[in-house]
């Protein structure tokens, strides 16, 4: 691959928090010693896709478990095609910078790797202006600690329906994490936590519930548990995929389809599902309470949590597991 990792050389001095190591561009190199100029592309334009892919720590093997590593990087090539953005690397290629970034930075403790690619500069001869050809990529992938958000789930998350509306697929594709159209769910949460609320659950354009800022939702209705479809404009999560699995191994009806606004008000149980926010319940959506989480979201987030941690033998294939160095 173009700029294969050197998984036999490493950055001198221990990694922390506070001096991540990094691969950007073929190389390694600590975070705060890498500088971008006023003129990156990506900056300007948002022309730029990320992933965020959790790893927890095992303390009993002294390793970490890379949840679906694959298939966030798939999504991730996915995101830059649609961007034409040229990264250089296989799956496999970028898989391995993954293993090789967790090792370096050798965390004990919970992550949030972070592969990016943006448009960076324009090439001889190209004009000045808005575009994605013409311009040279950078990718880079880095990584923070990030605890399990065990606070959300025991509290609750309490939401209020956004007057924002999600960006629909024709304009800005959904399937993609492309770094510009986050300032729709910026908006949206800002809103949101302006009104007393912790999130924002947006509706697309046809006026059905579409995702909340950062995670998708799923209610549940009587014995059937429902989340809005592909075609809802939301990103196809790979925690939701997870938690369709789950689902339907539970032996639950699990329906894809559109959601009306007032069925998130009359559900039995609604939680939100994404890396970040793992599987947290909703106590409370526009002033409606539904305190604490239901059975059904109860049992979903325990057995993802017990894949997540390496608990069992059910989905163990979900994770990538990285031994770490003996730490002093």
């Amino acid at each position: 691959m173009t700029g294969q990792p050197d998984n036999l050389r490493v950055v001198e001095g221990p990694a922390s928090p506070a001096t991540p190591v990094a691969y950007i561009d073929g190389r390694w190199t600590r975070v705060e010693d890498y500088g971008l100029t006023v003129t990156i592309q990506g900056l300007h334009y948002g022309t730029g896709v990320f992933d965020g892919i959790r790893g927890y720590w095992t303390e009993e093997d002294q390793s970490v478990r890379v949840l679906r590593l694959r298939d966030h990087l798939t999504r991730f090539q996915a995101s830059c095609r649609l961007l034409r953005l040229e990264v250089n690397h296989s799956l496999d290629d970028l898989a391995q910078v993954a293993v090789s970034l967790v090792k370096q930075n050798n965390h004990a403790g919970d992550i949030y790797l972070r592969p990016l690619a943006f448009a960076t500069r324009l090439r001889p001869g190209s004009p000045f202006g808005v575009q994605i050809t013409g311009v040279t990529t950078t990718f880079a992938m880095y990584c923070v600690p990030m605890p399990s958000n065990g606070a959300a789930e025991v509290a609750g998350v309490r939401c209020g329906v956004s007057s924002w509306r999600r960006v629909p697929d024709e304009s800005i594709p959904a399937r993609g994490k492309i770094t510009g159209s986050y300032v729709n769910v910026a908006l949206a949460l800002d809103e949101a936590q302006a009104a007393g609320y912790d999130e924002a659950i947006l509706l697309n354009h046809r006026g059905f519930v579409a995702e909340a800022s950062t995670s998708n939702v799923f209610l549940l209705r009587g014995s059937e548990l429902v989340t809005p479809g592909p075609g809802s404009d939301i990103l196809e999560g790979i925690t939701r995929t997870c938690v369709l699995q789950i689902a339907n191994d539970m032996g639950l009806a699990v329906v894809q389809r559109d959601v009306h606004r007032s069925e998130l008000l009359t559900a039995d149980e609604v939680f939100l599902t994404g890396t970040g926010c793992e599987i947290a319940p909703v106590s409370e959506i526009d002033g409606r309470v539904f305190g604490e989480a239901g059975p059904v979201s109860r049992q979903i987030r325990q057995i993802y949590h017990d894949a997540a941690r390496g608990r069992g033998i059910r989905y163990r294939d979900w994770a990538t597991t990285v031994p770490l160095s003996a730490r002093l």
